[in-house]
C-alpha cells in the first residue's frame, strides 16, 4: 500500500482514496491516488473526516456487489465531514458546514461527491467522526421498520444481528419509541451488550431455536415486525415467528438469496414479507429518508437517548484491517475508518 500521507491537501489536484483494482480478499484495497472531485449540479464534496464500514463493503470488494450506474467504484456507503464545495441549485449547504451523508459509493477516499439531499448534519451529541457511523444505519432502520413495516409503541421488533451496527441501531431506536425489542446475536456476550442498550431479551442462534423463544416471550404471540438481515435461511423460521399480522422486512442475504416461502402460513398469520435496500433507490427516495431522520430520529441522538455504537476506528489507509475485523465477526455495533 501506497504510503503517502492521508490528508495532505498541500497539492489541490492530489487526492487519496482505497481502490480496488480486482476483487479479491482485504489485500484487494488498495492506497492510491485518484482524480480530483468536482460537484455536478445539485451535488456538494465532502471533505471526509471518518467513513463507516459496512458488511455490502465487503460483498463489492469480493465482486458480489457493485455499485449502481453511475455511482462511485470506490467503495463506501456513508461517511461525516465538512463541505469543501457546492454546485449550482445547491441552496441548503455552505462550505465549512459540518455534516454526514448517505452514499451509493465513494466513502472510502478524502473526498466525496454527494447529492445535497443525501446529506445530513453532523446531529448534535456526538462527535464529527462518530457522525459517519449514523447514515447507513438510521436511514436504513427508519426507512424499513418504521416507514414502511410501521412498527408502533407496544409492539414487539424482532433483530436479526442485534449486535451489528444496524442491530445496535434497531433495539435503540424502537425502545425509545415504546417498543419491546427481542435480539439474536451469536454470543452472550454480545447479547448482553444488546441488553445494555435497550433489549428486552436475547436469544443465542448458536444453541437456542429462536423462533419458539420469541413465542415464549411473547405470550404464544410472537414478533409485530422482524427485521432480517439473514435471508433465505431464516425464511420459515421467521414465518414461525412472526405475530398474526405480522411484517417481516429483510435487509440483507447472509444466509442465501433463494428460500422457500410456505404462503400457508404466510397466510394463516396474514403476515407480509418486504425487502429493500438503500443504495438502489432513486435520489428522491433517498432524499425522503434523510429529511425523515432529521426529523424524527436526529432529535433522539441529540439527547443521548439514540446513539452511535461504535466499536474501533482506524486510519483509512488500514481499510484491509477494517475488512478483516467485519468478516471476524467479533465487533458490537459499526467500524470506521478515519482521516
Amino acid at each position: 500500500m501506497s504510503a503517502a500521507p492521508y490528508g495532505d491537501h498541500s497539492n489541490v489536484h492530489r487526492m487519496y482514496a482505497v481502490v480496488v483494482d480486482e476483487p479479491g480478499g482485504p489485500e484487494a484495497l488498495t492506497w492510491q491516488e485518484v482524480p480530483d472531485l468536482e460537484p455536478a449540479a445539485g451535488e456538494v464534496v465532502i471533505d471526509v473526516a471518518a467513513a463507516g464500514v459496512n458488511r455490502a463493503d465487503v460483498m463489492q470488494r469480493q465482486g458480489f456487489y457493485p455499485p449502481p450506474p453511475g455511482a462511485s467504484e470506490i467503495i463506501g456507503l456513508e461517511c461525516s465531514g465538512r463541505i469543501a464545495a457546492v454546485g449550482t441549485d445547491v441552496t441548503e449547504w455552505s462550505v465549512g458546514d459540518e455534516v454526514c451523508a448517505l452514499l451509493a459509493g465513494g466513502g472510502y477516499a478524502q473526498q466525496v461527491a454527494v447529492p445535497a439531499g443525501q446529506v445530513m448534519p453532523a446531529p448534535d451529541g456526538v462527535t464529527l467522526t462518530e457522525a459517519a457511523a449514523l447514515p447507513e444505519v438510521a436511514c436504513t432502520v427508519y426507512s424499513t421498520v418504521f416507514m414502511n413495516a410501521h412498527l408502533a409503541a407496544g409492539e414487539t421488533l424482532l433483530v436479526h444481528g442485534g449486535a451489528s451496527g444496524i442491530g445496535t441501531f434497531a433495539i435503540q431506536l424502537a425502545h425509545a419509541r415504546g417498543c419491546r425489542v427481542v435480539v439474536t446475536a451469536g454470543s452472550d456476550g454480545k447479547l448482553a451488550r444488546c441488553r445494555e442498550l435497550g433489549a428486552d431479551a436475547g436469544i443465542n442462534y448458536r444453541t437456542e431455536d429462536f423462533a419458539q423463544r420469541v413465542k415464549d416471550e411473547t405470550g404464544g404471540r410472537g414478533a409485530d415486525v422482524i427485521l432480517d438481515i439473514i435471508g433465505a435461511k431464516y425464511l420459515d423460521a421467521n414465518l414461525d415467528a412472526l405475530a398474526p399480522d405480522g411484517r417481516i422486512v429483510v435487509i440483507g442475504m447472509q444466509g442465501g438469496a433463494k428460500g422457500e416461502l410456505n404462503l400457508g402460513k404466510l397466510l394463516g398469520k396474514r403476515g407480509s414479507v418486504y425487502a429493500a435496500g438503500l443504495r438502489g433507490r432513486p435520489v428522491e427516495q433517498k432524499a425522503a429518508i434523510t429529511k425523515a431522520v432529521r426529523a424524527e430520529v436526529w432529535p433522539l441522538v441529540a439527547a443521548g437517548t439514540v446513539r452511535p455504537i461504535v466499536d474501533r476506528t482506524m486510519p483509512l489507509a488500514q481499510a484491509p484491517d477494517a475488512h478483516r475485523a467485519m468478516e471476524a465477526s467479533e465487533h458490537v455495533g459499526k467500524i470506521l475508518l478515519t482521516a
